[in-house]
């Protein structure tokens, strides 16, 4: 299926949850935030929250300093 992700249209597996495409690009235990249809989708929803065809998702990552 095909989604827009942070602007960009890419394509992913079918049945895929918001966890499981932060997985899919390598994002893992990453300090970030996900939204989805402008929507934010909590981290702790993530295993659950289904990605579906044409979702718009953005994806932010933390990034320290000092």
């Amino acid at each position: 299926m095909y989604i827009v992700l942070n602007g960009t249209p890419r394509e992913v597996p079918d049945n895929l949850t918001a966890g499981g495409l932060i997985d899919e690009l390598g994002l893992a235990n990453q300090r970030l935030a996900l939204e989805v249809n402008r929507q934010i989708v909590p981290r702790s929803t993530f295993g659950t929250h289904p990605i579906k065809p044409d979702d718009k998702i953005e994806i932010v990552q933390a990034i320290g300093g000092g």
